[in-house]
């Protein structure tokens, strides 16, 4: 799965069908044109929201119907965010990737039912983390049994609300862990 590079992309929360297949079919035109991998990436959940209030999706029965369609209909692989340890067999089911988000990338019981799926998961570096710091994490689900595991990389607090991407985390990281590190400019 992570064996070159691999471009994941999509509306970060789903949305309905229309708007999610629009966006499948187009990523599906930029893979053939561009000889290059995509996985189409969208959460059922967004569960870390800052305010109460804030949209967080359609949820996890009706996220997987919608990630299905999306595979159905284009056959791109699929990555989603799973937040809690009893989401990830019912999405390893649908999706090729898990996803660990940046604040739960050292919840061992989270890592350790996403590595038992046998799924790829990609495990994203928290922002107060050194980039060796997630050797542990890779651990964590390889002795679990994840399928291909790789890290990402979005940044490293600076200041209040600031996100500075250190370029040589990258090199830390591979080093580290042994795993693909992927960039998330978001």
């Amino acid at each position: 799965m992570f064996d070159r590079f691999t471009l994941l992309a999509g509306p970060c929360q789903l949305e309905d069908d229309a708007l999610n297949l629009e966006v499948a079919r187009e990523l599906v035109r930029l893979s053939q044109t561009l000889d290059l991998q995509i996985v189409f990436k969208a959460s059922f959940d967004k569960a870390n929201r800052s305010k109460l209030d804030g949209i967080r999706g359609p949820g996890l029965e009706k996220g997987l119907e919608l990630l299905s369609t999306v595979k159905a209909e284009t056959g791109l692989p699929l990555v989603t965010d799973v937040h809690e340890p009893a989401q990830c067999a019912p999405a390893a089911a649908v999706v090729d990737i898990l996803q660990i988000p940046a604040f739960l990338g050292r919840q061992t019981d989270l890592v350790v039912a996403a590595g038992e799926t046998g799924c790829a998961i990609n495990i994203k570096k928290g922002q107060w983390m050194a980039p060796e710091e997630m050797a542990a994490a890779v651990d964590k689900a390889r002795r679990s049994g994840a399928g291909p595991i790789a890290t990402t990389e979005r940044g490293t607090f600076f200041g209040y609300g600031n996100l500075v991407v250190d370029m040589r985390s990258f090199a830390r990281m591979r080093d580290a862990t042994g795993m693909p590190a992927i960039f998330d400019g978001t």
